[in-house]
């Protein structure tokens, strides 16, 4: 209960301000430009809170934190008085229109630059993008690896970190190739060798975002320091809990067998839902056994599996691969503007593999899933729940500007059709295409909600 709430209001404080961004790039445009303001309102519905500013403008907070609007004086609308119609959004120039319903979009994107910006200033902890396996028959199995190596580089793209990685991989879903530049690490590998680029062939690539990263679907083995089988951490109600077990035993012996790989003793689990185990374990000093019957549990594949509820001590990080991600007072600007460019690319990518059918309309996500991530972000500090708000202000801009009439694009669509034949797009027309517009986006937004539905 306290995890809902906790993503309910860290939903609420990143889309309160993602739209505030929005709707002031709007507002502002639309002074410069002489409209008249009538209303700025964050949510939709009652009122909570209101107040008349020294302008005119009415600022409000409303109940459903959903959206936002800007109300501004337009004859199409209602009745303007003689002396305020110079100040009516239709009246002013078709450019002027562009510049005022863009501003919001735009507005998105300078938003998520500061946000990256403040990121990075601040600094986030990364690691090294290090492999040492690749999976038999998998797009990755060509790499050949002999020694952990890092990934500099995809498809001519440097990558820092293993976010960076997953992203620019996103980007290549569809593609018939990816190229991975490869160096190693000579503290990990004892070797020095040059960098070497890698073409994997994806044509075959079968990636689903439900069940795990495009990293792992590549087939790529991630590098992780080694598994100290001391248990870290009981789940309440778990089977261990149940069966006694505590925080700082250590696996000795499963079903009579030594302990030699936390991955072995995961699989025993596993494949034992419903069935009992026996433990040895050692506590301050002296062997203990224990019996635990894991607890059945369906995956994500529909397969029942067997559940203990413990997790053991993960050793510490080479200090070769742990680095602070961050950048002066100059460069961080640099850095977030090129990062912000990348979100672009990446969104513009996906919305065109969804038409083209290689991405799955099953990976739309709609206001759940993103209040998950606010949560989950949040939780993890400023840094990483900046990073999020900056990926979801992109997607925003970039949503507005689909060329649907009842968002910005739409309008902007009309603006540019006016600005080409010299004359308004009728009203008639402008209704027709409102119409389907909204229905379309009641289909996607339906459509976004069920998924969010069926990964509850």
């Amino acid at each position: 209960m306290i995890d809902f709430f906790w993503s309910l209001g860290s939903f609420i404080v990143a889309l309160g301000i993602l739209i505030t961004a929005h709707e002031y790039g709007h507002f502002w445009v639309a002074r410069r430009c002489g409209v008249k303001v009538e209303r700025f309102s964050i949510g939709f519905g009652k009122a909570i809170w209101r107040k008349v500013g020294k302008d005119g403008t009415e600022y409000v907070v409303a109940m459903i934190p959903l959206g936002g609007y800007v109300k501004m004086l337009d004859e199409r609308v209602e009745d303007v008085p003689a002396e305020l119609v110079d100040q009516a959004f239709n009246r002013k120039t078709v450019w002027q229109r562009i510049a005022i319903v863009s501003a919001g979009p735009i507005a998105n994107f300078i938003f998520a630059i500061a946000a990256l910006y403040v990121m990075y200033l601040i600094g986030t902890p990364s690691i090294k993008p290090v492999i040492d396996s690749t999976k038999l028959n998998s797009p990755a199995s060509v790499i050949q690896l002999v020694e952990p190596q890092q990934i500099i580089a995809v498809s001519g793209q440097p990558v820092r970190t293993w976010e960076e990685v997953n992203l620019a991989l996103v980007g290549h879903i569809g593609d018939d190739s990816i190229e991975l530049s490869l160096a190693p690490l000579p503290e990990l590998s004892g070797m020095d060798m040059p960098v070497r680029t890698v073409k994997l062939d994806t044509r075959n690539w079968i990636f689903d975002p439900e069940k795990e990263s495009p990293i792992t679907a590549l087939g790529l083995g991630i590098f992780r320091p080694g598994i100290d089988p001391t248990i870290a951490a009981v789940s309440k109600d778990s089977a261990a809990e149940q069966a006694g077990i505590k925080i700082g035993d250590k696996l000795v012996n499963i079903n009579g067998t030594q302990y030699s790989d936390w991955n072995a003793f995961v699989d025993v689990v596993q494949s034992s839902a419903n069935k009992n185990i026996n433990m040895t374990l050692m506590r301050q000093g002296e062997l203990i056994n224990v019996d635990v019957v894991p607890k059945a549990q369906q995956n994500s594949d529909g397969k029942t599996i067997g559940i203990v509820g413990i997790s053991p001590t993960q050793a510490q990080w080479p200090d070769n691969m742990r680095f602070e991600l961050e950048y002066g007072i100059v460069d961080s600007v640099i850095a977030a503007t090129d990062k912000t460019w990348q979100l672009v690319v990446v969104s513009f990518k996906m919305i065109g593999k969804l038409f083209t059918g290689d991405v799955s309309v099953k990976n739309l996500s709609g206001p759940i899933s993103i209040a998950q991530g606010a949560g989950a972000s949040a939780s993890y500090g400023l840094v990483y729940f900046l990073g999020f708000i900056a990926l979801i202000s992109v997607n925003l801009g970039i949503i507005n500007l689909m060329p649907l009439p009842v968002l910005d694009g739409g309008h902007l669509l009309y603006y540019f059709v006016e600005v080409i034949t010299g004359k308004p797009v009728p009203e008639k027309v402008q209704e027709i295409g409102f119409r389907f517009g909204a229905a379309l986006l009641l289909m996607l937004m339906g459509v976004a909600l069920f998924n969010d539905f069926a990964r509850l």
